[in-house]
């Protein structure tokens, strides 16, 4: 059977090199951007997945309400209307989208990039379609208006290349409570976690991050970044936290929860426990009275560490 031709394009755009050069200039370039805290807010830590998803619909939809307005005769006015709309909305959306595009893998880089060229062409194209409806050339304006429709399409086609094939923006520790069997699991012998030195270990064959403080309590949380599955056990700990080699994600070891971006979902976590020299580690999915429960059974056999 053939390959689709589109997804044979898409592959190859994936694969292909020559626009690393720009992408190294503009990635570099919006990483630079003086954003402070603003930068997590735009990436959508704040809500719990990206945030650009939900800043395209209002140019989209604006956009295609004018296109639905003008197939009917005598509505150029509110046509122009909802073109001006999305044009207003694509630079918010348009800076949500920069942030998240720098801190991805090369392979989706080289997708949003080509993503974001349709996207400026479309914006373009409808720059120049209110301008012709400004100046009452109406025939002209719907035409622009029609081609920017198309742009749109193609972008939003590549965007949704990036988001379902390419898994980009998507929590990648997702996975976690539906693969890790409930209970207790042995991982190690006290001695094996030198304090304060990330070490990998594996629970059910999901990769888990420990860390000994120094004063003996540890945490576990899993290994694999939420935003890109970097490996956390190759990061730096530092003030009760620890930061993703990859993109820079910090997540607080006591709970997982992400305290600063790109990742916008929180580690799984799990509790701890000591029991004859020996860690054992359980996915925090039980609420809180039951792990109590657990806890007062674990004492009278060893020593509970919970996070």
């Amino acid at each position: 059977m053939r390959q689709n031709r589109l997804l044979w394009l898409l592959d190859r755009l994936e694969r292909e090199p020559r626009a690393d050069p720009l992408i190294d200039l503009l990635s570099r370039a919006v990483r630079a951007l003086p954003l402070g805290r603003g930068r997590d807010a735009l990436h959508g830590r704040w809500l719990g997945h990206p945030v650009h998803p939900l800043m395209v619909q209002v140019p989209i939809g604006s956009w295609l309400s004018a296109a639905v307005l003008d197939l009917r005769p005598g509505r150029s006015r509110e046509a122009g209307l909802l073109v001006a709309v999305g044009l207003a909305a694509a630079t918010p959306a348009a800076l949500t989208g920069s942030v998240d595009w720098a801190q991805l893998h090369r392979q989706q880089q080289r997708v949003g990039l080509v993503h974001a060229l349709s996207n400026t062409t479309a914006v373009a194209l409808y720059a120049a379609s209110l301008a012709c409806r400004v100046r009452g050339r109406t025939g002209r304006g719907r035409t622009y208006g029609f081609l920017g429709l198309t742009a749109v399409g193609v972008g939003g086609m590549l965007g949704g290349h990036l988001a379902y094939r390419q898994a980009s923006g998507a929590n990648h520790a997702e996975e976690v409570p539906h693969l890790v069997t409930e209970g207790w699991h042995r991982i190690g012998t006290m001695d094996e976690f030198p304090a304060g030195r990330p070490v990998r270990r594996s629970v059910d064959d999901v990769p888990v991050l420990v860390v000994r403080e120094t004063g003996g309590t540890v945490h576990a949380l899993a290994d694999r970044c939420s935003h890109l599955a970097g490996p956390l056990s190759e990061g730096t700990v530092d003030d009760g936290c620890v930061r993703c080699p990859w993109h820079g994600s910090v997540f607080r070891l006591s709970d997982g929860w992400n305290v600063r971006g790109p990742a916008t979902a929180p580690q799984p976590a799990f509790d701890t426990r000591v029991v004859d020299g020996h860690v054992e580690v359980r996915l925090r999915r039980q609420d809180r009275a039951e792990r109590a429960s657990d806890d007062r059974e674990a004492d009278r056999g060893g020593s509970v560490m919970a996070p």
